[in-house]
């Protein structure tokens, strides 16, 4: 093997478990990580992290994009079906609870997701909208002004030839879809309903009927 294959190995061995270590602190300090603690539990000098992430906000970002990534993998893995989106979705977020929280939860005080992020994070948005824009629902009441127009810019975007109203229903309904796996993850559901995955799916048809699936 060539002296730079061989570093190039090492590396990316090094930073797979550099990340995996910060992983591990996302579960007991959230998103608030430091790299000397990082650094200490691989057994390494903080100065040798830095040679393979320049600062917190970039590890942060590589593990923002490995949790979308994953969670990408997840929902285009599913049948192409809103329900099973859906679940897949929520599977995962049940298995993974720290990531999803840093990339759904409260904002990372003194964060801001570089660019970098936003083509793994469109990868499971993308996973509901072509079921949408397949499903060719009735278009419904429009919508008009400024939001018609910021609308249609999402269309165009992510499911060219879609009304921009349906667009905006089934944002609605991706935000629906976050909102009840974070209040299920996050104890909202505690001593309310145990029927998790039935009230989820409940939720989800009158997720979809409101887009126009059926």
């Amino acid at each position: 093997m060539k002296a730079a294959s061989l570093r190039a190995r090492v590396r990316a061995e090094m930073t797979d478990e550099i990340k995996a270590v910060a992983r591990r602190h996302l579960s007991t300090d959230g998103a608030n990580l430091s790299l000397r603690a990082v650094a200490r539990d691989l057994g390494m000098a903080s100065s040798a992290v830095y040679r393979y992430f320049a600062s917190r906000d970039e590890l942060l970002t590589a593990l923002i994009i490995d949790a979308y990534g994953s969670l990408g993998d997840a929902a285009e893995a599913a049948p192409r079906e809103w329900l099973a989106v859906c679940h897949a979705i929520r599977e995962w977020a049940l298995a993974h609870p720290h990531e999803w929280a840093l990339i759904y939860g409260s904002p990372v005080p003194g964060y801001r997701a570089p660019r970098d992020t936003v083509p793994a994070a469109a990868r499971v948005i993308l996973a509901l909208a072509r079921i949408v824009a397949a499903a060719e629902v009735a278009e419904g009441e429009p919508v008009t002004g400024p939001l018609a127009d910021e609308l249609q810019a999402v269309a165009d975007g992510f499911a060219p030839g879609t009304a921009p109203q349906v667009v905006g229903r089934a944002m609605g309904a991706w935000l629906h879809c976050c909102g009840a796996i974070s209040a299920e993850l996050f104890g909202q559901l505690q001593d309310t309903v145990e029927a998790r995955r039935d009230f989820f799916e409940f939720q989800m048809r009158g997720a979809a009927r409101w887009v126009g699936l059926t």
